[in-house]
């Protein structure tokens, strides 16, 4: 964040060729909404210290009302959610960390399974 206009330059030109921006851990470091709306971004991923205590902060409720939430790891934090809803999450309850390979293999044994089906 320290060249903010040239940051800015970077992820238009990202966008031009097809790429779609997530901004991940939002609400930590140097996030600041004045400079969030400057980027041209597709995703705003939300820390997981806006997530930790939904449904029962009503702090947390607002923020995580339009966001992605990462670090969902409980089910009540993912049916609020999707009331919400929200229904871009991430988190332990879906995963743990995978290496590429297993996800990719997780990945296309469901289209296929899916494929198969139809």
């Amino acid at each position: 964040m320290q060249n903010v206009e040239r940051a800015i330059a970077t992820l238009e030109e990202l966008r031009r060729i097809g790429i779609h921006i997530a901004i991940d851990d939002f609400g930590t470091g140097y996030s600041s909404l004045a400079v969030l709306k400057r980027f041209p971004v597709d995703c705003l991923k939300v820390d997981r210290s806006f997530v930790r205590d939904v449904p029962n902060d009503p702090d947390d409720v607002a923020i995580t009302r339009s966001v992605v939430a990462e670090c969902v790891e409980t089910e009540a934090q993912r049916s609020f959610l999707a009331e919400c809803g929200c229904d871009e999450m991430q988190g332990f309850l879906f995963s743990k960390p995978l290496p590429a390979a297993e996800l990719a293999e997780r990945v296309l044994g469901h289209v296929r399974k899916d494929a198969l089906a139809a």
